[in-house]
C-alpha cells in the first residue's frame, strides 16, 4: 500500500505522458499523476486526476483500485474545505470496499472510522477501529506505523499516556529510520509532533521536530515542509531561541500549503507569544488578529496582552471566553493547561484570590492526572506557588517554587525558569533575606536581557535597584512615593507609558499621573531630566557588565 514517493520529476514526467496524444495512463497511472500532482502543490489537478483514477479504475472493475481512489477524494475534498463532497467520496469508498474480503485499502476507512471515535470521545470505538487497522495492515509498515499511531491517540484521549507515547515511539521508530514513502513519513510526523504537543511532552516534541525539519530539507516540493517548521515554532518559543523561532514562523506561512492553515495560524500566534513577551505589544496585536483570521482563538497570548497593557477587564473576559469554549475533557492538555495558568496570572492581578486559586487547583488535578508530564508539573507548580505567595503562605509557596525552578530547569525553559525567580525574590524578601531575593532577581534579569524581554528585564532592574534601600532608615530622595520610585526606575530604565503600565499592572491614565507628581516633585520638565536624576539619586542599578 505504499504510497509513491512523488517529486517534481515525477510530476512533470506523467504530466506529460498525460498530454501525449496517443498514449492513455492507466488507472494506477492516473492515481500517481494524482499523488504527484499534490505533492507539488498542484491541489486542482490532483483531485481532477483522482476523479478520472476512480472512474479507469471502475471500468476496469478494480473495486479495491476504486474504492481507494474514492478515500483520496475523500480526504482532499475535506482538506479543501468541502466537506458534503468529502461525505460523498467517503460513502462511495465504503460501497467500493465493504463487500470486499479483508485488504490493505479498507485500512484508510478503519483510521477514518478511528479518528472519528475519538473526536466525539468514544474510547472503546476509536480502539476498535485502531485495531481493525492493525488486522487489515498486514505486513505492510506503513500501515502497520499508522495504526500505531491511532492507537497512540486512542489510548492518549483515555488518559493511558505510558501506553499510548509506547505505541507512538513504536510508530516514529519505522519514520526515523526511513523504512516509509514520503506520505505516510509526511503524515506521522505531523501527527505525532501534534500528539507530543497535545500532551506537553517537549522532550520528544523537540526531538521529531528536529527529525523532520532534517528531512524536509533537501531541496523541492515538500508539502509538509510549512507544517513540520510550524511545530518546530512552539519548540523554539519553549526553549527561548525567539528570533529564530519568529523568522521559522515567518517562513512556516510562505510554506504552508492552503489546505493546512491551521498550521499557519499556530505560526503567527506563537510570533505573537515572542513579541509580547518583548515588550512589542502592536506586533504582538497585528500576529493575534492574523491567528484569529485563520481560525485560531488566540488565546491566552492576547489576554496576556491585554494585561500587559493594563486593559485587566479585557483579560479577564478573553480568558473566561477561552476556557468556557474549549473541551475540558479534550486530548490537548497543553492548550488547557496554558489557558489555567493565564488565568490564575490575570485573577492576581486583579485581586480575584479565590479566582486564582480554583484555577491553579484545576491545573495541578490537570498535571496530577497525566502522571508523568514535567511540562505541566512545572507549570502547575508556578501557579501554585504564586497563589501561595500571594496568600501570605510562604513556606508552602518557596517549597513549590522551588519545585517549578528545577522542572523549568530540567527542561530548559528559560523564560518560565526566570518568572519563577521572580516570585522566589518576593518570597525571599517577605522572610527578609534580601541576599537570596537580590541573587534570583539578578539572574532573572540577565536571563531575560538573553532573551530579549525587555518589558520583565526592566521590572527586575526596578526591584534590585529598589532592595538596595530595604531596611535603611531613610527617605527616598525628592519626597518620592514607593510607587513613582518604581515609575520613576522604570522610565529610567527606557520603558514608555504603555509599557510601565503593563510591567505595573496599572492604567496609562495612572502612569501619566505618576509622571506628573513625579516631574513636579523633582523640579524637571522631561523623562530625560528624571531619568538623569534617578542616577545620579542611586535609583537605578548600573548597566549589566559585558563578559
Amino acid at each position: 500500500m505504499s504510497a509513491p514517493t512523488a517529486g517534481p520529476g515525477t510530476y512533470a514526467l506523467l504530466h506529460a505522458e498525460d498530454r501525449h496524444p496517443t498514449r492513455a495512463l492507466t488507472g494506477e497511472d492516473l492515481a500517481e499523476l494524482a499523488d504527484a500532482a499534490w505533492w507539488s502543490g498542484h491541489v486542482e489537478e490532483s483531485v481532477t486526476a483522482r476523479l478520472r483514477a476512480h472512474a479507469a479504475c471502475l471500468a476496469a472493475g478494480d473495486h479495491r483500485g476504486a474504492g481507494l481512489a474514492a478515500w483520496w477524494l475523500s480526504y482532499e475534498y475535506e482538506a479543501l474545505g468541502r466537506p458534503a463532497a468529502a461525505a460523498g467520496w467517503l460513502h462511495r469508498a465504503r460501497h467500493h470496499l465493504a463487500a470486499l474480503p479483508p485488504c490493505p485499502e479498507q485500512c484508510f476507512l478503519a483510521w477514518t472510522d478511528a479518528g472519528e471515535a475519538t473526536a466525539r470521545g468514544d474510547h472503546a470505538a476509536a480502539l476498535a477501529g485502531a485495531a481493525r487497522m492493525t488486522r487489515l495492515a498486514s505486513d505492510d509498515p506503513e500501515l502497520l506505523a499508522l495504526a500505531r499511531q491511532a492507537t497512540s491517540a486512542a489510548l492518549l484521549a483515555q488518559g493511558r499516556r505510558a501506553e499510548a507515547l509506547g505505541e507512538l515511539d513504536e510508530a516514529m521508530c519505522a519514520v526515523t529510520a526511513g523504512e516509509l514513502g514520503d506520505v505516510f513519513t509526511g503524515w506521522l510526523y505531523c501527527l505525532a509532533l501534534t500528539q507530543c504537543m497535545e500532551c506537553a511532552d517537549l522532550g520528544r516534541a523537540a526531538e521529531w521536530t528536529d527529525a523532520a525539519m532534517r528531512w524536509c530539507a533537501p531541496s523541492g516540493d515538500n508539502p509538509f515542509r510549512g507544517v513540520c517548521r510550524a511545530h518546530r515554532v512552539e519548540v523554539l518559543d519553549l526553549l527561548g531561541d525567539w528570533p529564530l523561532a519568529e523568522a521559522e514562523a515567518r517562513q512556516s506561512c510562505r510554506e504552508i500549503p492552503v489546505d493546512c492553515l491551521e498550521s499557519a495560524a499556530a505560526a503567527f500566534y506563537a510570533a505573537g507569544d515572542v513579541q509580547r513577551r518583548q515588550g512589542r505589544l502592536d506586533e504582538a496585536a497585528v500576529s493575534y488578529a492574523h491567528a484569529h483570521e485563520l481560525g485560531r482563538i488566540p488565546q491566552p497570548g492576547l489576554a496576556l496582552l491585554r494585561l500587559a497593557q493594563g486593559r485587566a477587564d479585557a483579560a479577564v473576559a478573553g480568558i473566561a471566553l477561552a476556557l468556557a469554549c474549549a473541551d475540558e475533557h479534550g486530548p490537548d492538555l497543553l492548550c488547557r493547561a496554558r489557558l489555567l495558568s493565564a488565568r490564575t496570572e490575570v485573577a492576581l492581578a486583579v485581586r480575584d484570590a479565590a479566582g486564582a486559586a480554583r484555577a491553579a487547583a484545576e491545573l495541578d488535578g490537570l498535571a496530577a492526572a497525566a502522571g508523568e508530564a514535567p511540562l505541566l508539573r512545572a507549570t502547575a507548580d508556578t501557579a501554585l506557588g504564586s497563589v501561595a505567595l500571594a496568600e501570605n503562605r510562604t513556606g508552602p509557596a518557596l517549597r513549590l517554587l522551588r519545585r517549578a525552578l528545577a522542572g523549568w530547569l530540567g527542561l530548559r525553559v528559560p523564560y518560565e525558569a526566570a518568572q519563577v525567580r521572580m516570585l522566589l525574590a518576593a518570597a525571599g524578601r517577605s522572610l527578609g533575606d534580601e541576599e537570596a531575593a537580590r541573587l534570583e532577581l539578578g539572574t532573572a534579569r540577565a536571563a531575560f536581557e538573553r532573551l530579549g524581554a525587555v518589558p520583565d528585564a526592566r521590572r527586575a532592574a526596578a526591584l534590585l535597584s529598589g532592595g538596595r534601600h530595604a531596611g535603611k532608615d531613610r527617605r527616598l530622595p525628592g519626597g518620592l512615593t514607593a510607587r513613582e520610585a518604581e515609575v520613576l526606575r522604570l522610565v529610567a530604565g527606557g520603558g514608555t507609558n504603555k509599557e510601565i503600565a503593563g510591567a505595573l499592572v496599572i492604567s496609562e491614565h495612572t502612569v501619566s499621573r505618576h509622571l506628573n507628581n513625579i516631574f513636579a516633585k523633582l523640579g524637571v520638565g522631561s523623562r530625560a531630566a528624571a531619568t538623569a536624576y534617578a542616577y545620579a539619586h542611586d535609583l537605578v542599578p548600573p548597566p549589566p557588565s559585558v563578559v
